[in-house]
């Protein structure tokens, strides 16, 4: 039933490109520019979970032993000096698995003005502006996501208001609906802020905050949650890339644990990439994840969850890649959440193919 109108979407944006003027297409400063991505992917997990269902933290690559489709997209985007506007279609497993399910096909769709030379104001629907990791996984050193960023928002409507005082240097106030939702879920909006700030081209700093109210009207106690999230970007050599990530998220009234007033999250990131010749490239993850007052996880398990990702990558041209890449999740010895051939388990092993192209 979702495919038809994917369909149609499809077709009306590459009837609409093949009318531009190619010229004012290809202007970076101006003009109207269609882009696709699509990523497919076969995965293999030690979870058993079942034939055709998603395994646990589902969103990349989330079915076992299948040739699947993680993501196919088009982005329609219009840019001149003081407007611009934005809309991304997505269907596939990661819609599917992750994504909101009102307006599910959406994956953006906001416009904005400039408001005065420094300032932009933009409204609509958004990815988040929260993550030490984006999205996609062309977005990514990696293909899998780590465990914080699947409990972090994905997508968020309202509004931004964005200060670019120089060109090191951005700053943005969002006024948004909720925590993780496009739709309101409840009497108090949220909001957040966030900073990046690039001295040189080789090192990238950012911090990324929400706060609001997560629970809706009905719940008795307010459980009002405060994410902060750093991101430090560092490019050591030519070749040698660098990425840490920290994160602190506090939750009041968080009730799973002995009627906490207050409970926390904790959480690292810390990721290598190593470009050999030809197109080749090393990649390695280490991540940390706590959530000792089960807000976020919402299990019986406490969540004190390390993981090592490794993963190989080639580039046949700037805009494809081919990766491999292999996982080891593990938790404390008596939080046995996985189950391998008819056994709990603490340790899930994974391993994953991706094929992305995009334009």
């Amino acid at each position: 039933m979702v495919i038809r109108p994917f369909r149609y979407l499809l077709t009306s944006l590459m009837l609409l490109a093949a009318h531009q003027d190619f010229a004012q297409i290809k202007d970076s400063s101006s003009g109207l520019k269609i882009s696709g991505y699509a990523d497919v992917y076969y995965a293999r997990y030690s979870d058993s979970v079942g034939r055709g269902n998603y395994e646990k933290f589902p969103v990349i690559s989330p079915k076992n032993d299948e040739v699947g489709l993680n993501i196919i997209q088009i982005t329609a985007q219009y840019t001149s000096e003081n407007a611009r506007a934005i809309v991304t279609m997505h269907y596939g497993d990661i819609p599917s698995a992750a994504w909101s399910p009102v307006y599910n096909m959406i994956q953006e769709a906001n416009a904005g003005f400039r408001l005065a030379k420094k300032f932009w104001v933009d409204a609509g629907f958004f990815k988040t502006h929260i993550g030490t990791e984006a999205l996609l996984p062309k977005d990514n050193i990696a293909s899998s996501l780590s465990i914080i960023t699947l409990y972090e928002p994905w997508y968020q409507a309202g509004l931004k208001i964005s200060y670019l005082p120089n060109d090191k240097s951005v700053f943005c106030l969002h006024i948004l609906n909720g925590y993780n939702t496009f739709v309101t879920n409840n009497s108090q909006k949220s909001v957040g802020l966030s900073f990046v700030y690039t001295p040189n081209d080789k090192f990238n700093f950012g911090y990324y905050n929400i706060y609001g109210k997560t629970a809706p009207d009905s719940v008795t106690l307010p459980q009002s949650r405060f994410l902060n999230n750093f991101v430090f970007n560092y490019q050591a050599t030519p070749k040698l890339k660098a990425l840490l990530g920290i994160d602190y998220i506090g939750q009041k009234n968080a009730t799973l644990v002995n009627n906490r007033s207050y409970a926390y999250v904790y959480s690292a990131i810390a990721t290598l990439r190593y470009q050999l010749p030809a197109n080749f490239g090393l990649y390695g993850r280490y991540e940390w994840f706590a959530d000792d007052g089960i807000f976020l996880a919402n299990t019986d398990a406490t969540y004190k969850l390390s993981g090592i990702t490794l993963g190989a990558e080639y580039k046949p041209t700037e805009k494809s890649y081919l990766r491999f890449e292999a996982r080891e999740l593990a938790l404390p010895e008596n939080e046995k959440i996985f189950r391998t051939n008819g056994e709990n388990t603490n340790v899930r092993y994974e391993a994953m193919l991706n094929l992305g192209v995009w334009f």
